[in-house]
């Protein structure tokens, strides 16, 4: 596809600041989008807080569905308009990979955690991740991206530093720069004053695109306004009009996503009709000339501006502080409050790869922020799991992060990744309580590690963990290698010698062989 003029060209990139051979046949800007497909935080952000806490229902977004959305959008603008669409991927891809577990709420308590050292800003927290975070290149620690791919992760919401400086992550006038951002600014400069190229402008609008429309559509799943509601609304109002009138009777399913995609249809093409209006206006002839521009030429019409910002307002209200949203946000915010000082206090806590950066730090500034490059890129899931295990106190949380830490399938012990109290369901302790939990008891082997379920000798069902006569309990300890005739461990690991297994009720940690 032959490029507008403005566009970011592959052949005229600014390079890597480790300079590497061209590859036969890919782009640059398309081995950056490979590179952040391929790394380790695009991959956790799997099991990371888009607006719903992971764990909450699988056909809620994730971080990484949300990416995928905000990727998808920016191929179609950035290919309407002649821009490089590979480059606008990749900014796409990478524009969240600093999130912290649990979103926004996430970052917040990490910001206010880290006020004495820098605090925490998620945009210059992918850019650390890029180039230092990632370590799986022999020359160099992390991606080696390109100067535009790196440009448009740090200013894809407008310039940062400057008159111009706009949007969520400028610095004002004598305010103090975000250190992740400084030290990939003072390595290379990216000219932070500026606006960003028209491809990362599209990465941005993308964002906005996919989280208006997703969020809307989230928010009715879950229950927290209705049809009616958005009725009351610009934008949302029409579209189902327009659904009403096409296709009476539709299903309440069908109907909700005829309108909500139109209304993903009005924002995509505003935007593409205002960049085409400005672009032909004012007849930009090389990418520079965008990044001098006085405002952004990628953007949505002011009457659509002003709609979103009301369906904005209303997703603030009864979604982003709905009354079960702030109950859970108070949790999770919590839970960071409890990890990161955990960490802070006994850096011999993290795992064995993170304890060469440990002993380099010179100060506490520099500790803190190592501990917080491990806590903002722990998943959810991985963080409850370890909140939880820290919960347990001074004496056993070392024992017991040490074994989480090790990672799935080095511990002989019993799993303990979903080890919620056992007062109801399976496994509760609690006779003729077995409905209404998915909770299996999962047991390793003592020698090879490998997860096994505990079967009911006789049955070959799932046995459960308490409540079932003392005539099964027997012919299970006379069966097999997994049953008897090893030495059998407690929930920590801890070797209680050569028996058959029994179990102990009322802990919160059974033991199991």
């Amino acid at each position: 596809m032959t490029l507008a003029p403005y566009a970011c060209q592959p052949d005229d990139s600014r390079g890597r600041l480790h300079p590497e051979s061209m590859s036969t046949f890919r782009s640059p800007f398309q081995r950056d989008r490979d590179r952040i497909i391929h790394s380790s935080a695009f991959r956790r952000l799997k099991h990371k807080t888009q607006v719903f806490v992971e764990h909450e229902g699988d056909y809620y977004r994730t971080r990484l569905t949300h990416t995928i959305e905000v990727a998808q959008v920016a191929r179609t603008i950035a290919g309407t308009l002649g821009l490089n669409v590979e480059l606008a991927e990749a900014v796409a891809l990478a524009h969240d990979l600093g999130h912290p577990p649990f979103g926004h709420t996430g970052e917040d308590a990490l910001h206010e955690l880290m006020a004495p050292y820098g605090g925490f800003d998620h945009n210059a927290q992918a850019l650390r991740i890029v180039t230092r975070l990632e370590r799986h290149y022999a020359g160099f620690d992390g991606l080696n991206l390109t100067w535009e791919t790196l440009e448009g992760i740090a200013k894809h919401n407008g310039p940062v530093t400057g008159p111009r400086a706009s949007g969520s992550h400028a610095v004002p006038e004598g305010g103090q720069m975000p250190y992740a951002l400084a030290e990939c600014n003072a390595a290379w400069d990216l000219e932070l004053s500026t606006f960003a190229s028209a491809e990362a402008q599209v990465a941005a609008v993308a964002d906005d695109v996919a989280y208006n429309h997703h969020d809307l559509h989230d928010g009715l799943r879950a229950g927290l306004f209705t049809e009616d509601d958005l009725m009351e609304l610009p934008v949302t109002a029409p579209a189902f009009e327009e659904v009403d009138r096409l296709h009476p009777g539709l299903d309440p399913t069908r109907r909700r996503h005829g309108a909500l995609r139109r209304v993903f249809g009005v924002m995509v093409e505003d935007v593409i009709a205002v960049a085409e209006n400005r672009l032909e206006a004012s007849r930009p002839q090389s990418v520079q000339d965008i990044r001098d521009m006085a405002g952004p030429i990628i953007r949505f019409s002011k009457p659509l501006y002003q709609n979103l910002k009301a369906i904005k307002s209303f997703l603030f209200t009864r979604m982003y502080r709905a009354p079960s949203v702030v109950v859970e946000r108070r949790r999770v915010t919590a839970m960071i409050r409890d990890l990161f000082p955990l960490f802070l206090k006994d850096p011999a806590l993290l795992p064995a790869e993170w304890r060469a950066d440990v002993a380099a730090a010179r100060d506490e500034t520099e500790l803190a922020r190592v501990v917080l490059d491990y806590v903002a890129g722990m998943t959810d899931r991985f963080a409850i799991r370890t909140t939880g295990f820290a919960a347990a106190g001074p004496d056993r949380a070392p024992f017991i992060l040490a074994q989480i830490l090790r990672g799935p399938g080095r511990a002989p012990a019993l799993t303990l990744a979903r080890r919620a109290p056992l007062t109801r369901g399976r496994g509760s302790g609690m006779p003729g309580r077995n409905k209404g939990t998915d909770h299996e008891p999962v047991f390793r082997h003592p020698r090879t590690g490998h997860r096994k379920p505990r079967r009911d000798a006789g049955r070959g069902r799932i046995a459960r963990r308490a409540g079932h006569d003392q005539r099964r309990r027997g012919a299970a300890a006379r069966r097999g290698p997994w049953r008897h005739g090893h030495q059998c461990r407690d929930g920590l690991g801890q070797a209680r010698g050569p028996e058959p297994p029994r179990h102990r009720r009322g802990a919160g940690r059974e033991a199991w062989c």
